[in-house]
């Protein structure tokens, strides 16, 4: 009965008990004859209990609510308003029950906000750590490539121009990686705008299977479209962004096709958006790695994603250019069969 009590449920019972215990020695001067007891006595003990009502409801609303603000300036972020500051104690609600609630919430959004941290500390550690890895490798071949061409291999003429190729093989994979961290900070900070226009999807794609036919030839993949895609869609985008995402898609597809397989473009529409799909029938990503695709230097087969080439950071682009459009991308995939990317745009 007497838990949870209001600010002014306590003057209340506070004031009562006052009034009963004043009352109480009243009358037992008035049977010991010392007091009369009449109607000015209850008038007296009427006005004892309203001064002691307003004087505690006073004191409750001056210090423990001064307290309670004490808390909440511990626990709140951002500075109260004035009109905020000045807001007076509801009497009427159990103040110790609200600042429980407020102090608990406070606590999970602390802990929400440092393990929130941590995992973007891990996460730091993790790429510094593939930052380095991935820069560190194609660094040491050139300084072993330049070293043994200064030992003397470079008046070798078997090797020397075999070395120097090797050399500028590896600067262009340094090159790349610079471009496209460059590239993938770019569109983090929103400094690269997209220049939305209206173009034909079809017609795109078809001039990156033309650009991409000679290394699909050398994989002897079948670069084609599903079964009813042979609609011209009109969609608004960055042309140029999505031709880059049509790009990767469709050369990872190369890159880890079977040979003899096939790499399939499909359109679905889906009333305001355009489904594109680039499936494979290449070696396929196993589970665990599908929530990691499109993490930064992340590679599901290391070994073989190196000899490959790339610099790691190609599906991290595409997955920033897609959501930079407000659109979105997943991946289905299974081990031997395959890889589907499917991604959205606004159909006009």
């Amino acid at each position: 009965m007497l838990k949870n009590l209001t600010p002014r449920q306590i003057a209340i019972y506070a004031s009562g008990l006052i009034v009963i215990f004043n009352g109480a020695f009243f009358l037992l001067f008035s049977l010991l004859g010392w007091l009369p007891f009449d109607w000015h006595l209850i008038i007296v003990l009427g006005l004892i209990g309203l001064s002691a009502y307003f004087c505690i409801l006073f004191y409750v609303k001056k210090y423990i609510y001064r307290k309670i603000k004490l808390i909440y300036k511990s626990i709140h972020k951002f500075k109260l308003k004035s009109t905020e500051k000045s807001k007076d104690l509801d009497v009427d609600t159990d103040i110790i029950q609200e600042v429980d609630k407020e102090v608990a919430n406070w606590a999970q959004e602390q802990q929400t906000e440092i393990d929130s941290l941590k995992e973007m500390e891990s996460y730091r550690r993790l790429y510094l750590g593939n930052v380095s890895h991935e820069l560190k490798t194609p660094i040491f071949n050139i300084q072993g490539f330049l070293l043994t061409l200064i030992e003397g291999a470079l008046y070798d003429d078997e090797i020397n121009m075999k070395y120097l190729q090797r050399a500028a093989k590896n600067v262009e994979r340094l090159n790349t990686i610079v471009m496209d961290l460059e590239a993938i900070n770019k569109l983090e900070s929103g400094q690269l705008s997209m220049e939305m226009q209206v173009f034909d999807l079809k017609e795109l794609v078809g001039e990156v299977f033309e650009d991409l036919e000679i290394k699909a030839k050398k994989q002897a993949i079948t670069l084609t479209y599903k079964d009813g895609a042979n609609q011209n869609f009109k969609v608004e985008a960055d042309r140029e962004a999505i031709r880059q995402v049509l790009v990767n898609l469709i050369e990872n597809s190369i890159k880890y096709g079977k040979e003899n397989g096939r790499t399939k473009v499909g359109f679905y529409d889906m009333d305001s958006r355009i489904l594109v799909e680039i499936a494979d029938s290449g070696i396929g990503i196993p589970q665990k790695h599908l929530n990691h695709v499109f993490d930064r230097f992340y590679r599901a087969d290391k070994s073989r994603s190196r000899q490959i080439g790339g610099s790691g950071l190609g599906l991290s682009i595409v997955k920033h250019i897609i959501e930079a459009h407000q659109q979105t991308i997943n991946v289905r995939s299974s081990t031997g069969l395959g890889s589907t990317f499917g991604f959205t745009l606004k159909k006009v």
